[in-house]
């Protein structure tokens, strides 16, 4: 299973491109609604949540959580408690979590990216507390793949796709959209 927390203000190409990617490599993802199931994205769009926080199961099934960036979308994570949890659960079990444009600074004020390379939208890079920051657009780092913003969803989301399902599934997926 994998999660994907959208809270209102989220950016909506880095939350719907990483979801297509994943539902395209036959993974079982759920958006997860932070901020009620109706959620609305930075720019007005605004998505059905497969569940909320409620519903939320953190068990042996979890293999990812992605968190998607925009503002306000990532203050919202930052303030649920049930995401921190679920941050946790995964760091805790070597359980990917993924991050793009401010959502790595979560990650970041928790402590996990210390002595780790990591990424982030500019201006953000101080909340990702003793990490390594990258040049590099989208950066793993064992169960940690964070990246840039926007411009990479795209990259981003072949990345997961990589971490679940291993490089033939990703490339396949990339020629499949023309990348």
């Amino acid at each position: 299973m994998v999660y994907l927390f959208l809270a209102d203000g989220f950016e909506e190409v880095e939350a719907l491109t990483p979801l297509d990617l994943l539902r395209r490599a036959g993974a079982e993802i759920q958006t997860v609604g932070v901020t009620g199931k109706a959620v609305t994205g930075s720019h007005g769009i605004t998505v059905t949540a497969d569940i909320t926080t409620d519903e939320m199961v953190l068990d042996s099934a979890l293999e990812m959580i992605i968190l998607p960036g925009g503002m306000p979308g990532t203050s919202n994570l930052d303030r649920s408690a049930a995401v921190h949890d679920a941050i946790r659960y995964a760091a805790e079990r070597g359980i990917t979590i993924g991050a793009i444009c401010a959502a790595p600074s979560i990650i970041g004020k928790l402590g996990l990216l210390t002595g780790r390379s990591a990424i982030c939208y500019p201006g953000f890079e101080k909340y990702l507390v003793d990490a390594n920051i990258s040049a590099k657009s989208v950066v793993t780092d064992e169960n940690f793949i964070t990246a840039k913003g926007m411009g990479v969803a795209l990259q981003f989301g072949l990345t997961l796709v990589t971490a679940l399902y291993g490089e033939e599934v990703s490339d396949k997926i990339r020629a499949s959209v023309q990348a």
